[in-house]
């Protein structure tokens, strides 16, 4: 049988199955480098700031490539797009793997991204598309859950392998590039869901928009965007060396593990409250967020690693909380045929928010050390988290006055 006879014979649930392993393995291999952030500062002798700059790096070309090619999946098909994601993270892998200082780890990080920015408007419709008619809603609750177990998992398992197998700057690399030709084969053999695939490569970048009569709701809601991704592009690029430091540790899992914390905390809260309205979710996530950074405060302030750790975890559970219940209610605001255009400045915001504060945040910590920033750092987004807390609460009255004399 030839490959594309196979592959539109695919059983519908292998296909969601092999979507669903393409998004956990591109978030893992997007958390790889945190865990061995701090032993690239020790071995090449970068700095704090460089190492955030790395990280931007990639938060950027994520962005960029979700922009330029965010509906080219729509045209060519899920199965051609989340292909050329794969070859691109097998490259950026291999990139990884080969270096030996800061010129190739920049390299890595941009194709990284890019393959991520590819991939993601196809796995996010493929997993829709593919869902098992008895679960409808499993393709949603995938979308949401696993960056974040990916992220968990990257972190955790960069951090054994850094600190327990030998060549630790390259074989988390080379067991990523096996996964990523297994999923590549995969992905070849699924069956394809795009209902207008086989159409001409044509690279239109994605209109950013926010529909004028939901512009004040935007401005309120993409402020807890802006706060959980400030948290997770902090703990992200600078977490590891943190809670190193506060736990006096060497152990490099240490670093993972806090990575992981966070990550797993994110997601069991994203699958409780996954039936609790968006506006509501909003609301618990902000004030899980303010609360485990005033505990992540009181942890710098003691210096006390066993706070630090709670703090991380109930950090996780408001970041997981926020981000689900204000995406939703983002996603909600425009009409079917412009959700794209709103998503697309959704993303925006998110990714600046990613990487403009941890880069200055690493910036600072070459000035003033890294446990003053962290304190500066979380006290800023605290006092965001407040104000977006108050906006949304009122947001909350608001719809639910209006719904009530509808």
């Amino acid at each position: 049988m030839p490959p594309a006879a196979h592959a539109a014979s695919a059983p519908r649930g292998s296909g969601f199955r092999v979507v669903g392993a393409v998004l956990v393995l591109l978030m893992l291999s997007s958390s790889v480098p945190s865990a061995l952030y701090v032993l690239y500062q020790q071995e090449w002798g970068l700095s704090s700031g460089t190492i955030t700059v790395v990280f931007a790096l990639y938060a950027v070309t994520v962005l960029a490539g979700l922009l330029l090619f965010g509906s080219l999946s729509d045209t060519l098909g899920r199965r051609p797009v989340l292909g050329a994601g794969l070859v691109l993270a097998i490259v950026s892998m291999a990139l990884f793997a080969g270096a030996q200082g800061l010129g190739l780890l920049l390299a890595a990080r941009a194709v990284q991204g890019l393959a991520v920015g590819l991939a993601t408007g196809a796995m996010g419709a493929a997993l829709l598309e593919l869902s098992p008619a008895a679960r409808p809603a499993l393709g949603a609750q995938v979308n949401s859950a696993g960056p974040t177990v990916g992220i968990g998992l990257g972190g955790i398992g960069a951090g054994l392998l850094v600190q327990y197998a030998p060549a630790p700057t390259v074989l988390s690399y080379l067991l990523l590039i096996g996964a990523f030709a297994a999923t590549l084969v995969g992905v070849v053999r699924m069956r394809e869901s795009a209902p207008g695939a086989g159409g001409r490569l044509r690279v239109v970048p994605h209109r950013i928009h926010v529909p004028a009569g939901a512009r004040r709701r935007f401005l309120v809601l993409v402020l807890t965007i802006v706060a959980v991704w400030s948290v997770g592009g902090f703990y992200l690029s600078l977490g590891p060396h943190l809670a190193l430091s506060l736990l006096k540790s060497t152990n490099y899992l240490v670093g993972g593990a806090t990575v992981a914390l966070l990550a797993g905390a994110a997601t069991v809260a994203q699958l409780m409250l996954g039936r609790t309205a968006a506006l509501r979710t909003a609301v618990l996530g902000l004030v899980g967020l303010l609360t485990g950074l005033a505990l992540v405060l009181l942890a710098l302030g003691l210096g006390s690693a066993p706070v630090f750790l709670v703090a991380t975890a109930v950090l996780g559970s408001g970041w997981g909380a926020a981000f689900l219940g204000s995406f939703r209610a983002l996603s909600g605001l425009a009409e079917p045929a412009h959700r794209g255009e709103l998503t697309a400045a959704v993303y925006v915001f998110a990714y600046l928010a990613m990487s403009v504060p941890a880069v200055l945040a690493g910036m600072l910590t070459n000035i003033h050390g890294l446990h003053r920033t962290s304190v500066g750092f979380m006290a800023a987004v605290a006092a965001v988290c407040a104000v977006a807390l108050l906006a949304t609460l009122r947001l909350a009255a608001r719809t639910e006055a209006e719904g009530s004399t509808a």
